[in-house]
């Protein structure tokens, strides 16, 4: 087939390109996103140590001991953030949930013994149903928010099949577990996602309005 000059030709892309181009996008902006939530948390941090410190009165010399002090700690913690995570660091105690994407199950992290609750969403679900973009602000709320209403997220990773976010463990918190035992793929995804707009945005409007 001829082309004219200026004209171009575009080609359905594959599911398997589709996904790969997603997941590839989803690390990016979770890689900058920490970066800059990391960078906000220091500077809040030494802050509160700045305020702290002249409340207390300290002279120059014990602020300077302190300032190292939080400095080494800073050291430290950044450290620990790059570790990279996975299932391996997590040893699964039973499902507590299952879901339109995946299941929620109960998890202790091995080198603290910390509870968590690990959510497993299948990607080719979320590609399927076109719900990357609800996942992706689901996630970022709950890595950002602070509050009684809202679940905090501690970790995520992936791998070629799954994405796992880790969070907050709330004991007797099964109305949305139980929600899709009782309804059908659709309605319940439909129930969930309107109950967690609802919540974030009545802590929303209650923390920033």
């Amino acid at each position: 087939m001829a082309m004219t000059a200026g004209s171009t030709t575009t080609f359905p892309m594959s599911n398997h390109t589709r996904e790969r181009v997603t997941v590839a996008k989803l690390t990016l902006e979770n890689f900058y996103s920490n970066l800059i939530l990391q960078h906000e948390e220091r500077e809040t941090r030494q802050k509160k140590l700045e305020v702290a410190m002249e409340e207390e009165g300290l002279a120059d010399e014990e602020k300077k001991l302190r300032r190292s002090q939080h400095a080494r700690k800073e050291t430290e913690f950044l450290r620990l953030k790059r570790t990279r995570l996975g299932l391996d660091d997590f040893e699964s105690l039973k499902v507590i949930g299952r879901g339109a994407f995946g299941e929620v199950r109960l998890v202790q992290k091995k080198d603290t013994g910390h509870i968590y609750a690990m959510k497993i969403l299948r990607k080719a679900d979320m590609l399927e149903k076109e719900q990357v973009a609800h996942i992706r602000a689901e996630r970022d709320i709950l890595v950002e928010a602070d509050g009684a209403w809202v679940v905090k997220m501690f970790y995520s990773f992936q791998d070629k099949r799954n994405l796992y976010l880790i969070m907050e463990f709330l004991p007797g918190g099964k109305s949305k577990c139980n929600s899709n035992d009782r309804l059908n793929t659709s309605k319940s995804l439909y129930v969930i996602t309107i109950l967690f707009i609802r919540f974030t945005l009545v802590f929303l409007a209650l923390r920033f309005i």
